[in-house]
């Protein structure tokens, strides 16, 4: 490879120096943020020999060039241009994190903070749906079951307070979350919607009656009359307030220090937030999160079915952008004006996407395929739909296409009928018990509709597909041949879990980019060398190394992202250059160091000069979701075949 002219190249691909914002590398790729992507020439660069193909992920465009190389072309890209364009990589997160519409950074700040609230939201809204079949009248006769029931009572009552209990403090959760998101103290966070919900306050859900038959309290407070209203089930005051605490708090700590700032900057940052809550922003936060729902509900109310069936068409994917991270908080809102059409017509988009999944599980040869479509089918058909979209249906496209159409046909009919949740669950057939009581009969109607339509929609559209192409299997099968005798065999350089390289969810090396090979989930942590060679790579962080030996390179990346962790948690033990044995120790790191602090540690194996090699033949000690030892044969790589001259 010329360095020169591969970093030349990829300057004029991508609009020049003066469309860069940052550029930093890791092990294998360039990182880039840029000012236009419009500018990017990405088929120069998909098609350029030197190069292994890009890729736009988290507001970066990375371009892969390989082990041993990326550092060089990067530091000839600096080289070539005025300015200096080199970032640390965590410098360039954050400059990434900063760049794409307003839009698109807000529903990345939304996702941030009620992510981590999920499992507590379903948990209790499963457990409010349970305690409204209990108590429903008309669900399984005239009376509710507690009604004909009468010793099951105080189960419905305990029942209903575990459910109740995360929805009217969800200030505090929301309070701590945004905190920690905006960057201040989670802990005052939490404190400041403590505030928000006390009992001393009139319940939040009791406050329009309250204003209404002039039974509301209020303070005088700098002659203002504030109302002591609460905000139990409330989103967007708590969501402001923690944005306005956290801002006020970092002035502080710029100001000052040391024991002042230690005892002063709570207590301020407590006190000014605190007034600025009831005098200003809970009220009128409290109006705008009104206003929205209703404009939101009576736009839905007026397309009726053809607003169900756009909204059941664009609800996958939505999933794909991950922007439906954002609904939540609108349904928890959507809550308190009687019920929420989103979780209804979400559940019909997870439903069709499985049944489009179980279809393929029906046409389907390779076990892969097969296990990978019954699974995550099944896992969509009750709410979880992200491993049948991105594992199944997206890489076949002609199921997800399919799932999209009769979801929308899905949200039509929940429209027509009117049904709504009245708590969060599982969007698929088990979220019939969040469903409006009244609702669940036509519900569990519309989700057979739904799942029926769409699996016969997708097992004919495979049917073609086989007819056209012979097979639906997006993978040719492994060779099935037995290495020869000139084939050199690698081992494993962990011991863990056996992972098919296509599992991973590093889509560069899921999807062969950066060469064919294995990955490993470590049990242990050292890094050992699979193969007698030299070590050609070591980088600075300790996290990614390559091995070349008996004209193959095998590249061994430790966890995906880890680069941003400086080197921490990682022991190298050898240097470029080093010569090693089949077995020797790369590499010590701390497996729970690293997943502690937010990385994956499953590491792919693969050899990235392939194309110049003959086949790369899976052995049988390497079994997908078994144990593997370091030193347990995996690989056979055959020597490229040689050319007979005519």
């Amino acid at each position: 490879m010329e360095h020169k002219d591969v970093a030349r190249r990829v300057l004029a691909a991508i609009g020049g120096e003066q469309n860069i914002v940052g550029v930093a590398h890791c092990a294998t790729r360039l990182r880039m943020v840029l000012k236009d992507m419009d500018k990017v020439d990405t088929a120069a660069l998909d098609n350029d020999p030197d190069l292994k193909g890009t890729f736009e992920t988290g507001g970066m465009f990375q371009v892969i060039v390989g082990p041993g190389d990326v550092d060089i072309v990067f530091d000839e890209m600096d080289k070539q241009t005025s300015k200096n364009i080199a970032v640390s990589t965590e410098e360039l997160k954050s400059v990434a994190a900063k760049q794409g519409n307003w839009f698109t950074r807000a529903i990345k700040v939304l996702s941030d903070i009620f992510v981590p609230l999920i499992p507590i939201l379903v948990g209790g809204g499963l457990l409010m749906a349970l305690n409204n079949v209990l108590t429903a009248e008309g669900l399984f006769g005239t009376r509710s079951l507690v009604a004909m029931f009468p010793a099951i009572e105080g189960m419905s009552q305990m029942v209903n307070l575990l459910a109740s209990a995360p929805f009217a403090f969800l200030p505090v959760l929301v309070g701590f979350t945004a905190t920690k998101r905006f960057g201040g103290n989670e802990y005052l966070g939490a404190g400041i919607g403590m505030a928000m919900v006390s009992p001393a306050l009139v319940n939040g859900y009791e406050v329009a009656n309250a204003m209404n038959d002039g039974s509301m309290a209020y303070w005088d407070l700098f002659g203002l009359s504030v109302a002591q209203a609460g905000y139990q089930g409330s989103v967007l005051p708590v969501l402001a307030v923690a944005w306005i605490l956290a801002t006020i708090e970092k002035f502080l700590h710029s100001k000052l220090k040391g024991t002042a700032d230690f005892l002063i900057t709570p207590v301020l940052t407590l006190l000014i937030t605190g007034f600025i809550t009831f005098i200003a922003v809970g009220p009128f936060m409290r109006w705008l999160g009104d206003a929205l729902i209703v404009g939101l509900q009576n736009v839905y109310d007026f397309g009726g079915p053809v607003g169900g069936f756009l909204f059941g068409l664009v609800y996958s994917p939505i999933v794909i952008t991950g922007l439906h991270q954002s609904f939540p908080p609108v349904e928890l809102e959507l809550f308190k004006q009687g019920g929420s059409f989103i979780f209804a017509t979400a559940s019909m988009a997870n439903i069709s996407q499985g049944a489009a999944a179980l279809a393929v599980y029906f046409h389907a040869k390779s076990e892969k395929l097969k296990g990978l479509a019954g699974s995550s089918g099944i896992s969509a058909i009750f709410g979880i739909t992200e491993p049948a979209i991105f594992g199944v249906n997206l890489r076949l496209r002609w199921p997800f296409y399919t799932g999209m159409a009769c979801a929308a046909i899905g949200g039509a009919l929940i429209a027509i009928f009117q049904i709504k949740a009245v708590a969060l669950g599982a969007a698929g057939f088990i979220g019939a018990v969040s469903i409006r009581a009244t609702d669940i009969p036509m519900f569990l109607v519309c989700a057979v509709i739904t799942f029926i339509l769409s699996f016969i929609a997708a097992f004919v559209a495979g049917r073609y597909m086989i007819a056209k192409h012979g097979t639906i299997d997006p993978d040719a099968p492994p060779s099935a041949a037995a290495p020869s005798s000139t084939a050199t065999h690698l081992v494993s350089p962990l011991t863990g879990e056996a992972i098919n390289l296509a599992e991973v969810s590093d889509p560069m090396f899921a999807q062969g980019k950066l060469g064919k090979g294995v990955a490993v989930t470590p049990t242990v942590g050292e890094l050992r060398s699979p193969i007698d060679g030299k070590v050609t790579v070591t980088f600075p962080s300790g996290h990614a190394y390559a091995v070349r030996g008996g004209g193959i390179d095998i590249l061994m990346h430790i966890g995906f992202d880890t680069v941003n962790l400086d080197g921490e948690h990682f022991t190298p033990h050898v240097t470029k250059g080093d010569v090693v044995k089949k077995g020797d120790l790369l590499c010590e790191f701390d497996i729970p160091a690293i997943t502690a602090a937010g990385y994956e540690v499953t590491t792919p194996m693969v050899i990235s000069n392939h194309k110049k090699l003959g086949d790369i033949i899976p052995l049988p000690t390497f079994v997908s979701g078994q144990e593997v030892s370091a030193g347990d044969e995996v690989l056979a790589v055959e020597p490229k075949p040689k050319v007979e001259a005519k």
